[in-house]
């Protein structure tokens, strides 16, 4: 018999690319929760401790915050993203009209 891992998006988090378009592709999807998952995946492909320490925050409430159940303070976002040097950026819409 086969054996089969769950797919865990971390495993494919490997550089500053592929963690902006993964990052990307959940903010464009207009889902707070999924957003906030996105963010806990890449926390967790730099390692949740570290991610936690430099934002200030305890490993257990990071875990919390960004496992998609709970809503995190925009605060709390933006200290996790600093803490992993990410940056988010403004930009128009595709379908904005000239």
């Amino acid at each position: 018999m086969t054996k089969i891992k769950p797919y865990d998006a971390a495993e494919y988090l490997d550089s500053p690319e592929t963690i902006a378009a993964y990052i990307t592709e959940a903010l464009e999807s207009g889902d707070p929760s999924l957003v906030a998952m996105a963010i806990g995946t890449v926390a967790r492909a730099k390692g949740m401790g570290e991610v936690a320490e430099k934002a200030g925050l305890s490993r257990e409430n990071l875990y919390r915050s960004l496992g998609g159940e709970a809503k995190p303070e925009f605060g709390t976002i933006l200290k996790v993203l600093q803490a992993m040097e990410i940056s988010l950026i403004a930009q128009p819409t595709q379908n904005q009209a000239a």
